[in-house]
């Protein structure tokens, strides 16, 4: 059952790594502004480390950062779901048959979430991880404005709009609207946080497919 655990982490990376493909393939280095991409590929990155620990009975990366990739994971899935725009598919890449946005907001999501349920051991999450998992928005909301700041027209947008959300775009929002926006992801962070700690408390220690 190991190496199926294993085998099953390396194809969670390669879905990660399909999903943000306009980075490393097609050099697309703005797209690192998205929130996605930059946890998708660190996802990605842990998948591989996973997997390897798994195969190798070596050690595995901390609980905390298996799980803070796993909630931003799933939040970048709901957001898409939930918030943004449709992808175009005339101006998409494709991998494998899927829309790059498709394996990383879609894909990626369900299947670190089932590792993570699966393969992963439980009643390791302490309480105070929900604090610390939200410290990345204020850090990733300052990257954005000011990078903006700096660079006006720097893309990711075709027309070279900074700004890669409309809830962070700041000439549109003005700073009181964008300051609610972040409170309000604030307390959807905390919430799933929160929610994923009640949830691996509730799980058994053990791992659910054992390896």
């Amino acid at each position: 059952m190991r190496f199926l655990a294993a085998l099953y982490r390396f194809a969670v990376a390669a879905c990660c790594f399909a999903g943000t493909y306009e980075v490393w393939h097609l050099h697309q280095y703005s797209s690192l502004v998205y929130f996605t991409f930059q946890t998708t590929l660190l996802l990605g990155v842990v998948m591989l480390w996973t997997g390897a620990a798994t195969l190798l009975k070596g050690i595995q990366p901390p609980a905390w950062l298996k799980g803070c990739l796993t909630l931003y994971s799933v939040i970048a899935g709901l957001v898409a779901l939930f918030v943004l725009p449709a992808a175009d598919p005339a101006i998409t890449p494709r991998v494998f048959g899927l829309l790059t946005v498709t394996w990383a907001h879609r894909v990626v999501p369900v299947a670190a979430l089932v590792d993570w349920l699966l393969f992963d051991p439980h009643r390791r999450f302490k309480w105070p991880y929900a604090l610390g998992w939200m410290a990345y928005l204020p850090v990733y909301v300052a990257f954005v404005l000011v990078r903006a700041a700096i660079w006006p027209h720097s893309g990711p947008l075709a027309d070279g709009t900074p700004y890669p959300y409309d809830f962070l775009n700041l000439p549109m929002l003005g700073w009181s609207r964008l300051g609610l926006n972040i409170l309000e992801y604030g307390g959807v962070f905390l919430a799933l946080g929160l929610i994923l700690i009640v949830i691996d408390r509730a799980l058994p220690q053990k791992v659910l497919v054992a390896s």
